[in-house]
């Protein structure tokens, strides 16, 4: 009997398959249906651009274990395709897959600067640190055009809103001027995320993402300007890229980084299935080990969702990848993640709309 072959990669994406989203009563599939002129064709997802018209862009949680409370996400879905994405089930909430979708359904918040500074003026808000890019990369490819993180640090300067940013791109390098002058006065931190320092892997795990040579390089540029910078070594992939650590934080290190985090492959609801294709595609002799350690750190399931240990996992493995984090953490001076205090003393909140100016 012929044993079923893994689904083929797609140049430029993460994910192999496009299955239907978790809420959906339908379920699709693939088959070939002789209209295909070539495999070149076949194999290609163009990106699709969507407007969101939320009403609202900052989001709130209570979650103890991500150092932030107030948040905000200018993209739904990211170009970057990077494989393992905590953030791809979100996209069944829009009723598309967490697969192909994810990555090739942008969707865009065309006045995410204006409905900031209209949360930002009303008289119940408390300022505090917002970050920036906590699902999606604020400075994914459309960035580039659209413009609207560009837009909402603009806010954030000209009201001295505290942003953190956290991104894998090194387009982030063209808003140094504000970032700059933002960091003078302690409003703005930077976490550049390198999983890698392999670029034949970052190819198939992050197609779209800067290489990690490139994002070293940024590190430096933004440290160059003294806009603090830390490095997140994540996610850590047993048997796959988690003998890197220790490389990664020490070149991060060399190109100025401050401080650094790290955190554990997360594979919550789709995921387990996305990822588990992705390595019988591109790493299939590896599959079954690095499904094995992952499952270690949970109790023997892939994924545990508490607080407490979603993002660091328990047992054997996870203690000793805790270990040699902090070991070369200390080695390095690096400090922990996030541990670049920023200023809310001095926020200035825009005018009400129809309201008077604020004299004072």
């Amino acid at each position: 009997m012929e044993m079923p072959q893994p689904p083929k990669a797609r140049k430029g994406r993460g994910a192999l398959t496009n299955e239907s989203g978790r809420f959906e009563s339908e379920r699709r599939f693939s088959f070939d249906d002789g209209f295909c002129e070539s495999e070149e064709e076949e194999r290609a997802v163009a990106t699709i651009l969507s407007a969101d018209l939320s009403r609202s862009v900052i989001a709130r949680n209570e979650s103890p274990d991500i150092g932030f409370d107030h948040s905000i996400n200018p993209y739904r879905g990211c170009e970057h395709g990077c494989i393992y994405c905590y953030a791809r089930p979100n996209h069944a909430y829009l009723g598309l897959s967490a697969g192909l979708d994810f990555e090739t359904r942008i969707f865009y918040k065309p006045k995410a600067a204006q409905l900031l500074a209209a949360e930002l003026s009303r008289k119940s808000y408390r300022c505090r640190p917002l970050a920036l890019g906590s699902a999606t990369d604020p400075y994914q490819p459309v960035e580039r055009r659209l413009r609207l993180t560009r837009a909402i640090l603009e806010v954030c300067r000209d009201h001295r809103q505290p942003v953190t940013i956290v991104t894998k791109s090194a387009l982030i390098e063209r808003d140094r001027d504000i970032l700059e002058a933002m960091a003078a006065e302690g409003l703005a931190a930077v976490t550049i995320s390198v999983t890698t320092l392999d670029s034949a892997l970052v190819r198939v795990m992050e197609p779209r993402a800067a290489n990690p040579r490139r994002r070293l390089q940024t590190i430096k540029y933004l440290a160059a300007a003294r806009i603090p910078s830390a490095v997140l070594a994540a996610p850590m992939i047993p048997a796959l890229n988690d003998a890197e650590l220790e490389a990664i934080l020490e070149q991060a290190r060399r190109a100025g980084a401050i401080a650094a985090g790290y955190t554990l492959l997360r594979l919550p609801l789709e995921l387990k299935a996305l990822f588990g294709e992705w390595l019988e595609t591109h790493f299939p002799a590896k599959k079954k080990r690095v499904l094995s350690l992952l499952a270690d750190c949970h109790g023997g399931t892939l994924y545990d969702s508490a607080w407490s240990r979603r993002m660091t996992g328990k047992g054997p493995y996870a203690e000793m990848l805790a270990a040699r984090f902090a070991s070369a953490a200390k080695r390095l001076g690096l400090l922990p993640r996030p541990s670049v205090p920023l200023d809310a003393s001095r926020f200035s909140p825009p005018p009400s709309l129809g309201g008077q100016l604020r004299l004072f």
